[in-house]
């Protein structure tokens, strides 16, 4: 099938992504590490797609969440070190014989993993030691360092490659001073654990609102998230728009005030003067949340913003499209240059990474590649 006659489809420009990627490394010094995320299908863009082009970019680490995710890489061909943030306990052997590298957050799973690797005669294998700073998800508490220093004096088989921690809400200046005292408890805790070693592991705390906001913070590595997708901590800042959620009209109609009402629930009225309506084939089940529905949200149609009528369905959703040229075929934008997907997240009352996220599988990816 031709790309261009999908009904629904996420274009994504990769060039936008390398764009954001040169202007967060910018941000940087030379010596500084960049380690991006691609977990979660890269934010919904395309895991493979987005790690590849990293890879052609320069990028030094990559980070996933799940281990089943790392190892999609690895059988893609993506050889660049990858973190596992989440690494459970489970899947250990798989880690290993991919050449993953996990997160430790805690003494049991430092235990489990030592004795795997003891099992298969491996020393010096790469771990990452979480910290927490005052996110309180994951990491070792400032208590637990003495026991996990002498852990890892008699554990040869892990070498520590980094040490990091998680900023909880760099975004937001009313919680710079939070964020300040964070980075200090990392920068004493990960010198304090550091000095017990015969080594000095990377250090690293910022994500991309840090590297926006706290730059002189940014140690030996940093982890570029949501940023190289589009979306900036500091309002104004001109990132290049890289995903853009497109689909076509299946159906146009119009209908008098006889007809009733438009939808499931009967929420969509009819104007006493007719309303017409576009059909298009994106519903809850593609990201586009219920809560838009009901003439909350407006989509681009030709030029023009036409709003949401009636309930969203679970495959599709109506446009009113009254006194808009509109026609079986047409393209309607979700979410792109317009609108973007801060104002859909705005309208929800949620943040851009759940709409990014939510766009499922079945939608068709579309690639725009860059010439590197």
């Amino acid at each position: 099938m031709n790309k261009e006659d999908d009904f629904s489809r996420l274009e994504l420009s990769l060039p936008g992504c390398l764009k954001n990627y040169r202007y967060f490394r910018s941000r940087l010094a030379a010596s500084t590490k960049l380690l991006v995320l691609v977990k979660a299908n890269a934010y919904g863009h395309g895991a493979v797609e987005m790690a590849a082009m990293l890879q052609g970019a320069g990028a030094d680490y990559l980070a996933v969440a799940y281990p089943v995710e790392g190892m999609e890489l690895r059988q893609a061909g993506i050889s660049l070190p990858i973190l596992v943030l989440t690494a459970g306990t489970d899947f250990f052997p798989e880690i290993i014989e991919s050449r993953l590298e996990p997160s430790i957050p805690n003494l049991t799973a430092l235990e489990l993993f030592c004795k795997e690797l003891k099992a298969r005669d491996i020393k010096d294998y790469p771990v990452h030691i979480k910290l927490d700073t005052g996110m309180h998800r994951l990491g070792f508490m400032t208590s637990e360092l003495d026991a996990l220093a002498a852990y890892l004096k008699d554990c040869p088989e892990v070498r520590v490659k980094s040490i990091f921690s998680h900023l909880a809400a760099a975004e937001d200046p009313q919680e710079d001073a939070f964020t300040l005292g964070q980075i200090e408890m990392f920068r004493t805790n990960a010198e304090k654990l550091s000095a017990s070693l015969s080594y000095r592991p990377m250090f690293h705390i910022l994500n991309s609102a840090g590297i926006e906001r706290f730059p002189q913070y940014q140690f030996d590595m940093v982890r570029l998230g949501i940023g190289i997708y589009g979306i900036s901590a500091i309002p104004g800042t001109k990132l290049a728009p890289v995903a853009s959620l497109k689909c076509k009209v299946l159906q146009v109609k119009t209908l008098t005030p006889e007809d009733g009402t438009i939808g499931y629930g009967r929420w969509g009225h009819i104007a006493p003067s007719g309303t017409t309506i576009a059909t298009i084939p994106v519903g809850y089940a593609d990201g586009i949340d219920r809560h838009l529905g009901r003439g909350n949200a407006s989509f681009s149609l030709n030029g023009h913003r036409v709003k949401t009528i009636g309930n969203i369905c679970m495959d599709m959703c109506m446009l009113d499209v009254t006194g808009v040229p509109c026609k079986v075929g047409d393209t309607v934008t979700i979410f792109g240059e317009d609108p973007t997907v801060t104002e859909l997240a705005d309208i929800l009352g949620t943040i851009p990474y759940e709409i990014l996220t939510s766009v499922p599988r079945r939608i068709e990816r579309i690639i725009t590649r860059p010439l590197l």
